[in-house]
Parts: structure tokens; C-alpha cells; sequence
């Protein structure tokens, strides 16, 4: 008799592997033994990306995440037990410049996915990443798996339309298809184009004294210039966790017998005005003194208050954040500082 040992190893496929999430799960996977398949274009595999350090761990599998006849070969080719779907146009503020785009990567792609794993793989467990921008102009003080979605940009509607299609698509054709709806998450591994990421860039220029950052900002500015970061509105308040803990919490979610979907954040509420302090305060300056509110940046339309209701979460899947928004913060200004030591 076989034992347990002699099982093949379990096959995965993540789209979006280039990204922060999709680095970290790769990771995780490898680690719990799994056979790893990710999906990236070429030019995106070849530059230096969050996964390039798992080059030679993982296997890459060339392909447009819009394009369907990509997703059924990469589905054919791997034939996985496990698909997490993370890729995504992943900025809601650039989504309103690249709203078309935005609908075809964050909406129609994930209609194509389900489409290839009908017809090539039914069996494969499929996890859908889903995000909190889709409540949006809530009026619920902490959401949950039941609250209503009322999206406010192009990024957010894209994400209630392919949330609202893995459920049809699961309870249709009788397919695993479970979503994470997950609310903000950093760590080390976000791009500069990411808010708090800017806030942690911002403090360790101040931590090293430089005025005018090598880095630029979306309007082809320093990012940091003549000492001062410019932010929208500092009272947008968002629940922010720490990224690993996310990713770990996308692998439970496919461990469970029946599919459904789960809330995953902390619970817990901070504004921009009090990640900025964390930061800067961890470098031992006063963010008042080095930041500033630019209206320019402001969006033409803010989510109200998000803080998860993740109560499913632990109950069903024992999971909870083990790392805390302190922490985080001061990771990612570390790691920030060490990145740009040499620029000194």
C-alpha cells in the first residue's frame, strides 16, 4: 500500500506570479511541497519582478492573462489541482485612465479562466481574488461576506463583475470556485506606485537625509522632492495587513471541503495620516514637517471607511493576522532604507 509520502506532489497554478501576492504563495506552496506553475508574460518575466529569485523553483508558463487561448494552454500544460487567480490591473487610481483595460484583465480574464478549466480541468479548485474596493460607498460600519457591493471606480466594478461570475460560474456548472475577498494588504514587495509604500519610501529618504529621491512618482516627479512627499487625502482610512499572512490565508480557503467565499483583513482601521506617523515616526522624524496633501491626487471618488468583518474567517478557517500594522509598517521603511543606502 502507498503511503501518504507517495502521493505526487499536488500541482498549482498561479496567474499574476510577478506580483507581491503571487511571490509570496509561490513560496508558500513550494515550501508545503507543491509542483508550481506560474503564468506571466514574457516581458514581465524577464525584468526583475517579486518572483525573479524563484527562477529555476517554479515553472513559468508564457501567456496573456486576457487572452483565452493563454489560459487554456497554460491550464492544459499544468494541469493543476489548484488555480489561484491573482492577476489583476491593480491600481484603483489608475484604473480611471485605463478603464477599458481594467474591465478586460480584472473582469472578462477571470470569465475566461473559468471557461478553460470547464472544458480542460473541471476538477482543479479555482481561488478568485476579490477585493474590498467593491464595497465602496458603503454605509456598513464593518463588512462582511453579506454586505452589499457599491463600487466607485472602473477597478472596483471590473472586481463585483468577475466576483459575481465565479459565484454564477460555481453554482452553474457545479465547479470549486471560492473567492477571497481581501481587504488592503502590503509588505516589503509592493511597488512604488502603491500609497503605503510611498509613506515607507518617503520615511527612509528622510532617514538618510536625501532630499530629492532617485524614484519618481506618476507624474514623472520625484517622488520625495525638496524633502516634502505629496499624498491625496490623509484621511482616507483603510483596514491594512501584512501580506504573507493573506496569501496564506488564499491557501485554507482551498483546503476547505465545500466552496464559498471568505472575508480576509485585520479588523482594524488606520487613516494615511496615521500610517505616515507610524512611518516617519519609526525613523524618528515628524511626518507633519514631510508631507503634505496635493488635491491633484485626490480621487474623483474615495471609498468610505473599509474595516473587515473577518469573524468567518477565524471561525471556519482559524486564520488571523500574525503580524501587526506597526510591524508592518517599520518592515517595509527597513527595508526601504536598505534599498536606497546605496543612493548616499
Amino acid at each position: 500500500m502507498e503511503s501518504d509520502t507517495d502521493a505526487p506532489a499536488k500541482r498549482a497554478l498561479i496567474t499574476g506570479v510577478t506580483g507581491q501576492d503571487g511571490s509570496y504563495l509561490a513560496e508558500l506552496l513550494l515550501e508545503k511541497g507543491y509542483k508550481v506553475f506560474g503564468l506571466a508574460r514574457q516581458e514581465s518575466w524577464y525584468r526583475a519582478n517579486c518572483a525573479s529569485h524563484l527562477t529555476g523553483k517554479i515553472e513559468i508558463l508564457f501567456g496573456d492573462v486576457s487572452e483565452g487561448i493563454d489560459l487554456a494552454t497554460a491550464v492544459q500544460d499544468a494541469k493543476p489541482d489548484e488555480i489561484y487567480n491573482l492577476a489583476s490591473q491593480s491600481r484603483p487610481g489608475e484604473s480611471w485612465s485605463r478603464a477599458p483595460e481594467t474591465l478586460l484583465v480584472n473582469g472578462l480574464a477571470a470569465v475566461r479562466l473559468f471557461e478553460a478549466v470547464r472544458h480542460n480541468c473541471p476538477l482543479a479548485r479555482i481561488y478568485h481574488a476579490s477585493s474590498s474596493e467593491m464595497f465602496g460607498q458603503t454605509h456598513v460600519e464593518r463588512q462582511d461576506e453579506h454586505t452589499p457591493f457599491n463600487p466607485v471606480n472602473p477597478y472596483a466594478a471590473a472586481k463585483v463583475y468577475a466576483h459575481q461570475m465565479a459565484g454564477i460560474y460555481r453554482d452553474s456548472y457545479n465547479m470549486y470556485i471560492a473567492s477571497g475577498i481581501l481587504f488592503n494588504h502590503e509588505s516589503e514587495r509592493r511597488p512604488l506606485h502603491f500609497l503605503p509604500q510611498k509613506v515607507a519610501y518617503g520615511a527612509a529618504c528622510q532617514a538618510l537625509e536625501i532630499t530629492n529621491s532617485p524614484d519618481r512618482n506618476e507624474r514623472g516627479r520625484p517622488i520625495v522632492e525638496d524633502g516634502k512627499l505629496a499624498l491625496g487625502n490623509l484621511q482616507v482610512s483603510r483596514d491594512w495587513g501584512y501580506a504573507p499572512d493573506f496569501v496564506r490565508a488564499m491557501w485554507m480557503i482551498l483546503q476547505q471541503d465545500q466552496p464559498t467565499d471568505f472575508i480576509i483583513g485585520t479588523g482594524l482601521s488606520h487613516t494615511l495620516q496615521d500610517l505616515c506617523e507610524v512611518a516617519y515616526q519609526s525613523v524618528g522624524r515628524d511626518w507633519k514637517k514631510c508631507v503634505f496633501s496635493d488635491p491633484v491626487l485626490v480621487r474623483p471618488l474615495e471609498p468610505r471607511k473599509t474595516v473587515a468583518d473577518p469573524t468567518k474567517a477565524r471561525d471556519v478557517l482559524g486564520w488571523q493576522p500574525s503580524v501587526g500594522f506597526e510591524e508592518m509598517v517599520g518592515r517595509m521603511v527597513k527595508a526601504q532604507i536598505r534599498r536606497l543606502q546605496h543612493f548616499v
